[in-house]
């Protein structure tokens, strides 16, 4: 914390043992330092829209327990109400650059391995299951919490290494998630916060268009996260993405690839999906091949669980202990949930996030693997930030989920009527498309609609809210073996 603290007035609250670091004053716990947030920081790192000045929550935060906050010292200066707290406020010019600093020194003085993983779909499935394949060797892994990917989530999941009574010493590898939600160069800057040994490229896809402009621009971004290894770092690349693909002639070091369409360094063949949520199929790399068993659906997540695998190889680990890992893991909450409910009837929970080629990746999947169920109900919120072209893209998406198969499809909110009105032109009949307003009117209309053996997918944008309909559902139906486990 050095860095910091040295171009920091009050530094002598460092003197106290702070218990954490929060920006939410709502939850700030006793003995962590809160960062007051402004408008003028979140402008200079990059971040969209509009902000609370936090500042205006020191006092709060301060009564709450807080050890002292950071403050920016501009902000402070000539506020009376600020400045008698002037005891235990840390000045800063820029309080986000601060949290990035005090990171950085505590990733600059633990110096071990650093996962980066990025790309527009997957990364927190991808992260959670390279941290889960790592452990399974004893391996003591910090992964980013939640999905905290940005320039104020990184370093906040950095930090939780000198948290709770944490030491760095306490972990041996760092799996991050980098993302990045305009053309600031935003991964970039957390690469330089905590720099990269592997750099994982998932996948490029039609995300936050509304700020890039184009799919291309999107691709250069991402690639930030190559061309900012460190030296000697390696890059892994998904081989079935060809803008992925070609990011390795940003990269001079060792490229592993993964895949399933194209010949790669780490495969996945001979795959069945043998019911919804639980593909079997041979992994192969440059270690070897073993029978390998993932219970999570889709193919998306098994190009998800490649990646993890590519990353473990650089460990040393062996195809069968890959696959041996890979048996135990599990859905990230809200990311393909496979919810199976005591009436009869299975929910895929995957409502934390949504855009064209995720939603339709998921209803391949639900076409795919919901072969003996009565009905394929796709519930499908509207897709944010795609940009100029949003109405259309919604709409075509809804003419293909209408060749698919499905039986029943429901828009939610705005643009979701687009996916409604694609999919009547492209022969859905009236009675099998609805379009709803809202996540709540979504989910009374689904509690009187729901039967024994449906099999629902609910998805879409995190400010849609979807995962209220799936809340709902569970407030009214147990899930099955509920009552065992009680």
């Amino acid at each position: 914390m050095g860095a910091f603290v040295a171009e920091a007035s009050g530094s002598e609250f460092f003197d106290k043992e702070i218990a954490g670091f929060s920006i939410d004053s709502r939850t700030v716990s006793l003995d962590e330092l809160f960062f007051a947030l402004s408008q003028q920081d979140y402008t200079r790192a990059g971040f969209n829209g509009e902000f609370v000045d936090a500042h205006q929550f020191i006092p709060d935060a301060l009564a709450r327990g807080a050890v002292a906050s950071v403050a920016r010292a501009a902000r402070v200066e000539g506020d009376q109400k600020l400045e008698a707290f002037e005891g235990k406020l840390l000045l800063v010019p820029d309080a986000i650059a601060a949290l990035q600093k005090l990171a950085h020194g505590v990733y600059a003085s633990w110096n071990r391995p650093v996962v980066g993983i990025t790309g527009s779909a997957g990364k927190t499935t991808t992260k959670d299951l390279t941290a889960h394949v790592l452990s399974s060797l004893g391996r003591r892994v910090l992964k980013s919490e939640r999905n905290y990917n940005n320039g104020l989530g990184l370093p906040l999941s950095v930090l939780q290494m000198v948290t709770g009574g944490r030491s760095p010493d306490d972990f041996d590898i760092a799996v991050l998630e980098m993302g990045m939600s305009s053309p600031t160069g935003e991964i970039a800057r957390l690469c330089k916060i905590t720099p990269p040994d592997i750099g994982v490229e998932l996948c490029v896809a039609p995300a936050h268009l509304e700020y890039f402009g184009t799919i291309e621009r999107i691709a250069e971004a991402k690639a930030e996260l190559i061309e900012g290894l460190k030296p000697g770092g390696v890059a892994v690349l998904n081989a079935d993405d060809h803008r992925v693909a070609a990011m390795k002639q940003k990269h001079a070091g060792r490229t592993i690839f993964f895949g399933i369409e194209r010949e790669a360094d780490v495969m996945a063949t001979e795959i069945e999906y043998e019911r919804l949520g639980l593909v079997r199929f041979l992994l192969r790399t440059p270690q070897g091949e073993a029978k390998a068993m993932l219970p999570l659906p889709g193919r998306h997540n098994l190009v998800n669980a490649l990646a993890a695998a590519s990353v473990a190889t650089c460990f040393g680990m062996s195809a069968r202990e890959i696959s041996v890992a890979l048996r135990s893991a599990h859905a990230s909450e809200m990311r393909g949930e496979v919810l199976d409910f005591a009436a009869g009837f299975t929910v895929v929970d995957d409502s934390y996030n949504s855009n064209p080629r995720a939603l339709l990746n998921m209803v391949r999947t639900i076409v795919e693997s919901g072969a003996g169920s009565r009905r394929k109900i796709i519930i499908a919120g509207e897709m944010l930030e795609l940009g100029s072209e949003e109405a259309r893209m919604h709409r075509e998406t809804g003419r293909e989920i209408a060749t698919l198969g499905v039986d029943v499809l429901w828009g939610v909110r705005d643009l979701a009527r687009e996916i409604i009105e694609g999919a009547r032109e492209a022969g859905m009949s009236n009675d099998r498309t609805r379009f709803f307003e809202t996540s709540e009117e979504t989910a009374a209309a689904l509690l009187n609609e729901i039967r024994e053996g449906d099999l629902v997918l609910i998805k879409g944008s995190r400010g849609v809210e979807t995962d209220k309909i799936v809340k709902l559902l569970r407030d009214h139906f147990p899930l099955a073996g509920a009552e065992e486990q009680s």
